[in-house]
């Protein structure tokens, strides 16, 4: 059995960083396919597509404010727009239609992140029903929540979440994990045998920082947990103990500014790709360790 790498002695420095991209704008969420293409939300359009060869172009015209962005098996994008509170589904050939825009009567309010599993089921966080938001980073407020998507309906699983923001569940496919940001922590839920989140639970430390705003996450492919941190301008990494190390930290945000989300990348899967806020490119490092894919890969 292959040992598993000690991940808390990787760090980074500017110099280990190369950038993908350019004009970007709200380069929020970076989703990777195989062929070397990187989809990226985009609030002039829907999503900005970055081809192998470096060209770009856009696709969709929902503006607003995309956000978490999630493909389906029929190559077909989900959008969370946290600008309009709608889930929107865009088709490679720029149609788009909204698919939601409510759950069990609650509106969608900001509306973060959409995530398809292993078994093609779609997920939606809301962060918060506060407005404007950032009032529910700054004062934790319980009105975020996690909903599971059936056809043209959902239902709310979690509730009373401290701005809900990235998900994802881990490679055994017992544990989802949540971003709760206000809180600047990790949550995870057991899920049960119909695959349903159980009540939440601390995953690491109980406050990654005084100043943590974590945002985005990702797994590789030894079950080490990748977070974002806008508030820091940090990249963390957790081991599955829950043990959490700061790979990269950028104090006064002038090069690393605001990242919000990770994706690996590359056909070994060991490029990683770092979403943005505020910058107008995506900056990208080599990991030790390859990510593991998600489920449009497989």
């Amino acid at each position: 059995m292959k040992t598993p790498s000690d991940i808390t002695h990787f760090s980074l420095q500017p110099a280990d960083f190369h950038w993908i991209g350019e004009n970007l704008s709200r380069p929020e969420c970076v989703l990777a396919e195989r062929d070397g293409t990187l989809w990226v939300s985009d609030d002039r359009a829907a999503l900005t597509r970055i081809a192998p060869d470096g060209t770009q172009r856009r696709l969709g015209a929902q503006k607003a404010m995309p956000n978490g962005i999630a493909r389906a098996r029929d190559g077909s994008f989900v959008i969370a727009n946290i600008g309009d509170g709608r889930l929107w589904r865009l088709d490679r050939d720029g149609s788009e239609s909204v698919m939601l825009d409510q759950v069990e009567g609650r509106a969608l309010g900001s509306l973060n992140f959409a995530y398809i599993d292993s078994h093609d089921r779609l997920w939606i966080t809301v962060s918060t029903l506060t407005e404007p938001r950032i009032k529910a980073v700054e004062t934790p407020t319980p009105d975020g929540f996690l909903a599971l998507i059936e056809g043209n309906t959902g239902r709310i699983v979690l509730d009373g979440l401290c701005f809900t923001n990235e998900i994802r569940i881990d490679g055994a496919g017992q544990w989802m994990y949540i971003v709760e940001t206000a809180h600047a922590r990790i949550l995870r839920a057991r899920l049960d045998a119909a695959g349903i989140p159980g009540a939440p639970e601390v995953f690491g430390p109980a406050r990654l920082a005084a100043d943590a705003k974590p945002d985005g996450c990702a797994f590789d492919s030894e079950g080490n947990l990748w977070v974002t941190d806008v508030g820091g301008h940090r990249i963390w990494v957790m081991t599955p103990e829950g043990e959490a190390h700061i790979v990269f930290e950028d104090p006064a945000g002038t090069f690393l500014t605001r990242p919000s989300s990770i994706a690996f990348a590359g056909p070994d899967l060991r490029t990683a790709v770092i979403g943005s806020l505020a910058l107008d490119r995506l900056a990208t490092f080599r990991s030790p360790i390859a990510g593991a894919p998600m489920s449009h890969w497989r």
